[in-house]
């Protein structure tokens, strides 16, 4: 690990700490509101992994440990901690939007070219990019201002909701690749259609989805349709 990597870790540590406490003090009294905005602030780190040096510096020393804690604050824990499920949100939410992170690194780090394990930290962050950005305001919209509701699966979503995860999951998707290319991430040739497609099949995906599991479902399958039509 080289110094960009411990002031990289030192920043990101920093930066999720004032969120969680922001989320938990400031925004206590509207729980909705904080958990979402937990959800998305957290999720801005897909912002500081290209300035790792390695990906497995952010499984061992960020993503697992934080993984980690926040399973602690389950009810499957095995040590019970007083009010472990925090004003943000459910934890175990928490757990996967914490876990998921962690698998998607350690499996891109694990089949990147051996001269270069930062080759596909790319799809990490575009897959990330529909649970944290678009399915954040879609229940923050959905919950405002939806009034078309449809229930799959037991899970109650609303259509505005559902709409709002589509745009706003495109157009982040293409920020971040502007973003990642504009600092120079090796990155395929843009294409807006794929990105339409696999922003509507994130939005269905999260849909069939209910409880904390969209946290997995949906980064995971992006993750594997970007792989697919941009690499294979």
């Amino acid at each position: 690990m080289i110094f960009s990597d411990i002031l990289a870790l030192i920043v990101v540590y920093i930066y999720v700490a004032i969120i969680f406490v922001v989320s938990e003090l400031v925004l206590k009294t509207r729980p909705e509101v904080s958990r979402k905005f937990l959800h998305i602030m957290v999720g801005n780190m897909i912002f500081a992994m290209p300035f790792f040096s390695d990906p497995w510096v952010m499984v061992w020393f960020l993503t697992l440990p934080i993984t980690i804690a926040l399973f602690f604050l389950t009810e499957y824990s095995p040590v019970k901690i007083k009010n472990s499920v925090t004003e943000s949100g459910h934890a175990l939410g928490l757990f996967f939007y914490a876990g998921i992170w962690t698998l998607l690194i350690a499996i891109f780090a694990m089949i990147a070219p051996a001269d270069d394990p930062k080759y596909y930290i790319w799809i990490v962050a575009l897959a990330i990019v529909p649970m944290v950005y678009g399915d954040g305001f879609a229940a923050l919209i959905g919950q405002k201002f939806g009034r078309v509701k449809y229930t799959i699966f037991g899970g109650t979503k609303s259509l505005e909701g559902s709409l709002t995860m589509f745009v706003i999951t495109t157009v982040m998707s293409v920020f971040v690749w502007m973003v990642f290319t504009s600092i120079g991430c090796a990155m395929p040739e843009f294409n807006i259609v794929n990105i339409i497609m696999i922003s509507a099949v994130a939005t269905v995906c999260e849909a069939l989805s209910y409880g904390g599991i969209d946290n997995l479902s949906v980064p995971g399958v992006t993750a594997i349709l970007y792989f697919l039509v941009t690499i294979l």
